[in-house]
């Protein structure tokens, strides 16, 4: 499971003035934000009507994700960046408002592998109906619909005029929440396969490792590096004894790409320029899955970083014998060493 923080858009959709849709938003923030700081969830509150959204104006299909219109490149901006969303809709003559259609139907990509949850109100069905209406258009933008659901009765829960509502609607929102990130942790392998590089084992994908993936990266260094340090008869590498915190410092400043399956980090290189140089570093694969060429895949991935380069440069242990029989074979020479301090730097010419 993924220790990123997720960010749920709280989507206020009625824009009918004096609408109850406001009062409910802001219930369900405050009602949430106890469990939202538990979860490690970021809730963003929006009201459909801020967007300004008109009627569909742009001349591309949503799929493309080529957009023309500023209005466009703004929903598209918020939603993508969202891991989920909880809507907040009434019910309008059995479906949900034409103000929600029209704000799905202008996006595409950035909808898909989401999880969506519903709060609804209304009269009789208490805008049941408008959430069937509207899992209908989800289902098609690759949104994954909970199950869980807050449904109000306006009826009950107006006293005097102002929003009322009973425990139990508190408890159905929390859980609503709890479904959501558990679901939204679930299907982030999903959301980042569809953009990501496919990987050499099936199943598997490589994207660019960023610093909130510094926990995982963490584990894996120990995990990796332990070998090392036996057979290199010594516990003065730098991978196993840094904290997250010290990982999330060097991944913000390398170019580091991990390799992902099912939401696992199976492997990991690391790159960055030094002058005409390429610097390669941290190269590590899971014990368990060694010896199918992740390593050597990894190698090749990194040194694609390396044109116009004069040299790429790694170093491993001098009793890394699995470690210098792949960078031989992938070209390396070892360069003289200044000092003996049990470490073989090694040189290769990228090719031209």
């Amino acid at each position: 499971m993924s220790t990123k923080r997720s960010r749920v858009l709280v989507l206020v959709c009625s824009t009918r003035p004096g609408a109850l849709g406001p009062a409910v938003g802001e219930w369900l923030a405050e009602t949430l934000a106890p469990s939202a700081r538990t979860l490690d969830v970021d809730l963003v509150p929006l009201a459909l009507g801020d967007l300004r959204l008109p009627f569909l104006d742009e001349e591309e299909h949503p799929s493309s994700g080529v957009y023309r219109n500023e209005h466009t490149r703004r929903w598209s901006a918020i939603v993508g960046e969202a891991d989920g969303f909880i809507i907040v809709t009434p019910e309008y003559n059995y479906g949900m408002p034409a103000t929600l259609k029209n704000a799905l139907d202008y996006l595409g990509p950035e909808w898909a592998w989401k999880p969506v949850g519903f709060v609804s109100y209304g009269n009789t069905s208490a805008g049941t109906r408008a959430v069937q209406h509207a899992k209908q258009v989800v289902t098609t933008l690759r949104l994954v619909p909970l199950g869980a659901t807050v449904a109000i009765r306006i009826g009950e829960v107006l006293e005097e005029g102002r929003f009322q509502p009973a425990a139990p609607l508190a408890e159905a929102a929390e859980g609503v929440l709890a479904e959501l990130v558990r679901v939204a942790h679930a299907l982030a392998p999903l959301r980042e396969r569809a953009s990501a590089v496919p990987g050499p084992v099936p199943g598997s994908y490589a994207r660019r490792l960023h610093p909130d993936d510094a926990p995982e990266v963490t584990v894996v260094q120990r995990c990796c590096w332990a070998d090392e340090a036996i057979a290199n008869g010594t516990l003065a590498i730098p991978p196993l004894h840094e904290s997250p915190e010290e990982v999330r410092d060097w991944l913000a400043e390398w170019q580091a790409t991990g390799l992902w399956r099912d939401g696992r980090l199976l492997g990991m290189v690391r790159t960055r320029r030094h002058g005409a140089d390429l610097e390669v570093g941290r190269l590590a694969v899971v014990p368990d899955l060694r010896g199918l060429g992740l390593g050597r895949w990894l190698l090749r991935t990194a040194e694609s970083a390396g044109e116009g380069c004069r040299r790429i440069l790694l170093s491993t242990g001098a009793a890394s014998s699995q470690n210098l029989a792949l960078y031989k074979s992938a070209g390396y020479t070892p360069l003289p060493a200044p000092t003996d301090d049990g470490v073989v730097h090694l040189a290769k010419t990228p090719s031209r």
